[in-house]
């Protein structure tokens, strides 16, 4: 197996970080959703902690893809 293949399934696996990062992202609003609807008086603390994890999340995702796009666009 020569470099180029590796190349590209290496860019493969980097699409499983950005899998995980929109299920990650789809489960904490799901959860803020059940928790609002349990508990309505909290509402604003609990969103202001899921679009911190949210964000978290994203950028594991953006991690993810930037990697991709370097190995993508890498010399070997």
């Amino acid at each position: 197996m020569d470099l180029v293949s590796l190349k590209y399934i290496g860019i493969g696996l980097c699409s499983l970080g950005l899998m995980g990062s929109s299920l990650g992202v789809a489960q904490i609003f799901s959860s803020l959703l059940k928790s609002i609807s349990r508990n309505p008086s909290v509402e604003k603390s609990l969103v202001q902690n899921a679009l911190i994890g949210a964000g978290l999340a994203e950028a594991m995702g953006l991690f993810a893809f930037l990697i991709a796009i370097l190995l993508l666009f890498s010399s070997n």
